[in-house]
């Protein structure tokens, strides 16, 4: 009975042994994770583009001439302001000139030979009067009479022939104006001149039909400046204009800029290999900053749709599938359901599941993190 007490007590301390050593030496390390404590602060829900939007112009004019020609002056240059009336190219318009002198001596000639039929008229037209009224008294016969209305209603009509004619060349030099005003190119509002793709000397060609040719200038107002970015049709229902938004230009990657939705497309966007969008307009509330951006630049909208203030909620990256959360009590990783309200990428409100100061875990992209693991608070993960 004794040997059989000392082999229970050998094993006993044995048992105790291995279990001391299980939880202390051979324990599992503490998974190590990081936590935020739950609070109160505003929730936004938002949607953003689903792909990237463009700064765009409203009024932005992409010129060309009607005519080729060679260009004899560019008075602006890439950046310059321009007021709208402003001759931004002039080409060489000596031919141009030409006919228009041309036309205005035709012109002239058929003035003067208008006046010289008219009066011819008007000169058969007393003789007319004079011999109807010696008719009258007998003195001359009616065939007379008769001769002097003939060339009374010959010469009226040569003079409204001359009428034409002098109409015809009045016509004339309006056509020959306005195709010297085509060798002059004008502003068509107050701008800035955005690219010019020609030079003095060089020779512009007209743009056939169906043959569209590139525009040798190029001018926008800076004061016309938007955003326009496509949504996804799925929140094209809860787009509405009015609504504010934060706008991210890649220009100016650190900071978003507010602004407000001004346009939603009417329309669903349905394009070949990609998914429908809704086009939507956004306008920036600093007009001075939109003005110095440059049209064509990538830009990213985030739409404001609904905002809670003094809210219970948690870093959205804490929410797992279906609506739960793992949080840190004692030591110990333990799941708790929730019921999340509205959520952005960076915060998600809570509805009911949790309180304040409840440590959440947001560190959840390893395997290791689960219910039930212990767990410690580090502010730092390890690589």
């Amino acid at each position: 009975m004794r040997k059989w007490g000392i082999r229970l007590a050998v094993v006993a301390v044995m048992v105790a042994g291995i279990i001391i050593l299980k939880a202390t030496v051979l324990a599992p390390k503490p998974v190590p994770v990081l936590v935020t404590a739950v609070g109160r602060g505003t929730v936004e829900e938002t949607v953003t583009n689903s792909r990237a939007g463009t700064v765009t112009a409203r009024r932005r004019a992409k010129l060309s001439p009607e005519l080729g020609g060679q260009v004899i002056a560019l008075p602006f240059r890439e950046g310059d302001r321009v007021e709208a009336g402003a001759v931004v190219l002039r080409l060489d318009a000596a031919a141009q000139e030409a006919r228009l002198t041309f036309s205005e001596r035709d012109r002239d000639a058929a003035s003067a030979e208008e006046e010289r039929v008219c009066l011819t008229a008007e000169r058969a037209a007393r003789e007319y009067d004079r011999m109807r009224r010696l008719a009258e008294e007998q003195i001359v016969s009616t065939d007379l009479l008769d001769g002097f209305e003939s060339a009374r209603q010959g010469n009226e009509a040569a003079c409204r022939a001359a009428g034409a004619s002098t109409a015809r060349a009045s016509a004339a030099v309006g056509v020959a104006r306005a195709e010297l005003n085509k060798t002059v190119l004008r502003a068509p509002f107050d701008g800035v001149v955005a690219e010019v793709s020609t030079a003095v000397g060089e020779w512009t060609t007209p743009s056939p039909p169906a043959l569209p040719v590139p525009p040798v200038i190029d001018i926008l107002d800076p004061r016309s400046i938007y955003i326009s970015a496509p949504m996804d049709e799925v929140d094209s229902a809860r787009i509405r204009a009015g609504q504010p938004v934060r706008i991210t230009v890649d220009s100016h990657r650190d900071t978003s800029y507010p602004g407000t939705v001004t346009r939603v497309a009417p329309y669903v966007l349905d394009i070949e290999e990609q998914n429908r969008t809704v086009e939507v307009e956004v306008t920036f509330e600093d007009q001075e900053f939109a003005a110095r951006l440059l049209p064509g630049t990538s830009a990213d909208v985030e739409i404001i749709l609904e905002v809670q203030s003094d809210t219970l909620r948690i870093p959205t990256a804490a929410l797992l599938e279906g609506g739960r959360v793992l949080l840190l009590e004692g030591g110990i990783l333990e799941e708790r359901q929730i019921e999340p309200g509205l959520r952005n990428w960076d915060f998600t409100q809570v509805l009911s599941g949790l309180d304040v100061g409840a440590e959440v875990v947001v560190s959840l992209d390893r395997q290791e993190v689960k219910a039930g693991a212990m767990a410690e608070a580090v502010d730092e993960l390890p690589d």
